[in-house]
Parts: structure tokens; C-alpha cells; sequence
């Protein structure tokens, strides 16, 4: 078992299918391979009817989204087979809503680095400011570990390897006394979705290594948080909200 460990928010009963657990940074949402540990699995551990559930993947179970590793916060889990169909039907239709909370640097984004001119950077003198972002995505960089916005800015070639659907980011920036905060709010979720939309307007995540170019190892970690859902609940059908 892994030094870090999750934060149970919502135990599942009769009136709600579902665990809401808190993921530490440090600690992968899902395994790679059958029992490794990560939040997922510590989970079932302790509500085995999760391994009840057929979702994505096999060992993935009734597990509804992901955080990246080095992203804390929250996350849902299924733990009946209609519930889990009920809420993946609610995240198709755009009715998942997902908030997460980043302290940014304000750096201009290298455009030699596969990135196209962003049509919706923002000013810090203009802040406090919301601005939505939509573009599709590009696997990007070696092996793919990195991903880049797509817009009819690009080219023939972006656009062919590029997402077909379209996702999209609001962004309301704020100057506070720790920095540039940043507020996101996401339906439908790409990998690295809201990390690469902050980049791509000039106001990376502190402490992100794969995005900000100025990030260093002795930064404390990623300053992203996923702080709050909100989902049309799978058995009343009435919106429930889960606060970090």
C-alpha cells in the first residue's frame, strides 16, 4: 500500500450507488496492470461491490474519470452497473461539470513548441477576466506524453491527427495574494485538457513540468486541484454537488 492514501467524501449506501473519494497528489487515479495501488483500487478495498462493475476497461470498473497522477482532488466511482450507465450517459450529454482550482505563472507559450497562436490570451492588466476556450486536441511529443490545441488556425497535417470532437475550457483568471489564480470549469474531458488550455493562454500551472517551462524539481508539486462536480444523480435523476 502506497504512503498516500485517499479521502473517502461520500460512502456509498442504498439512496446513492457512488463513492466520491479525495485523490492525494503523488497517486494515480486508475491501475496499469490488475492490483497495482492507486485510488482506485484502495476504493474497492474498502467498497468491494466497485469490482461489481464492467466500465471502460476491465480493471477500471465503475471508475467515471481520471485525474493525472500529480493532480489531487476529486473523484467518482460507481459501484452498481446502472448507476455507472446512468452517469456515463450524464457525461455524454455534458451534464458531468467539473471545477478544478490552478495557481499559474504568466509565461507566453513557445509557438516552436507546437503550439498555434492562441486567439484567446489575456492580459493580466485586463484580470479579473473569463474567457471559454474550445479547440480540438494532438497527441504531441515523445511517445505522445504531452497533447496541443487544435484550431482551424492549423494546418492540414494538425488537423488530420487531431480530436474530432470539440472540448472546451472556461478559464476566469484572478490576481490574488499568492498569484494568478485561475477557476476552470470543464463537461467533457480530454488528458491534460485544462493544464494545456492555461498554457496555451500564457498562464501555465505552477509546478507543471510538462506545460511550464519554467518549472523546477524543487517546486512543491503541481499547484492544480480538482476542487469540486457536480452530476444529475443516477437513481433521482435531481443534481447533486460533492466541494473538496
Amino acid at each position: 500500500m502506497s504512503s498516500k492514501t485517499i479521502t473517502i467524501v461520500q460512502a456509498p449506501d442504498n439512496d446513492n450507488p457512488f463513492v466520491v473519494i479525495y485523490k492525494p497528489q503523488s497517486l494515480a487515479s486508475a491501475p496499469l496492470h490488475e492490483g497495482e495501488d492507486c485510488a482506485l483500487t484502495q476504493a474497492a478495498e474498502l467498497f468491494p461491490q466497485i469490482k461489481t462493475v464492467h466500465g471502460k476497461k476491465e480493471i477500471e470498473y465503475g471508475l467515471l474519470h481520471r485525474l493525472d497522477t500529480e493532480t489531487e482532488g476529486l473523484l467518482l466511482i460507481a459501484t452498481t452497473q446502472s448507476a455507472y450507465d446512468a452517469l456515463s450517459q450524464s457525461q455524454a450529454s455534458g451534464l458531468f461539470i467539473k471545477n478544478y482550482h490552478a495557481f499559474c505563472d504568466q509565461i507566453l507559450p513557445d509557438y516552436e513548441d507546437g503550439f498555434s497562436v492562441c486567439p484567446f490570451q489575456i492580459n493580466t492588466g485586463d484580470l479579473p477576466q473569463t474567457v471559454r476556450i474550445t479547440s480540438r486536441f494532438r497527441a504531441y511529443g515523445k511517445c505522445g506524453a504531452q497533447v496541443r490545441p487544435v484550431t482551424e488556425q492549423n494546418g492540414t497535417w494538425q488537423k488530420k491527427k487531431a480530436s474530432e470532437r470539440l472540448y472546451t475550457t472556461d478559464i476566469t483568471l484572478t490576481k490574488g495574494q499568492d498569484g494568478i489564480e485561475a477557476e476552470c470549469t470543464i463537461c467533457n474531458g480530454y488528458r491534460h485538457q485544462v493544464r494545456c488550455h492555461l498554457a496555451w493562454t500564457g498562464y501555465p500551472v505552477q509546478g507543471d513540468h510538462i506545460y511550464n517551462p519554467s518549472a523546477k524539481e524543487s517546486d512543491k508539486g503541481l499547484a492544480f486541484k480538482a476542487t469540486s462536480f457536480s452530476f444529475p444523480h443516477p437513481v433521482t435523476g435531481q443534481t447533486v454537488s460533492f466541494k473538496a
